[in-house]
């Protein structure tokens, strides 16, 4: 058998060098647009001695006596439907945003008028509990 001839071999680890390379980020913010908004009071407009067509004219309010009972009556009906007798809005309809099936299909102003005043009286009192409900919850 032939001698067995040993042979050292010697491995060098080499590491690639590092690159290090310093990277400034910087902050970059939009700049902020301001812009004025001038917001203007709306009255609502004042209602004359006008006769609406027939199927329009509401009856003389139950609370034509006391100013704040009215003013938030019409508050409501500005919010719910810009005062229109014939808005509608999936099953509400009216002045009031009246459930269709408490009109029973009357819609008309007498019965939006008669139907909302009931309405109001029987679940909250007063048109000024309605309406600070109203102003907490988005409706009535």
């Amino acid at each position: 058998q032939a001698p067995v001839q040993e042979t050292a071999v010697q491995q060098e680890e080499v590491q690639a060098p590092v690159q290090e390379t310093a990277v400034q980020q910087e902050e970059v913010q939009a700049p902020v647009q301001e812009t004025a908004v001038q917001q203007e009071e709306v009255q609502a407009p004042v209602q004359q001695n006008v006769q609406p067509a027939a199927q329009e004219t509401a009856p003389a309010s139950s609370t034509a006596g006391n100013s704040g009972e009215e003013a938030a009556k019409n508050w409501i009906a500005n919010k719910e439907s810009g005062g229109s007798y014939s808005a509608r809005n999936g099953r509400y309809i009216g002045k009031y945003q009246l459930d269709s099936s408490y009109l029973n299909g009357d819609y008309s102003a007498a019965n939006q008028e008669r139907v909302a005043e009931n309405y109001v009286k029987s679940r909250y009192g007063s048109w000024a509990n309605a309406k600070a409900f109203w102003e907490s919850n988005g409706w009535y």
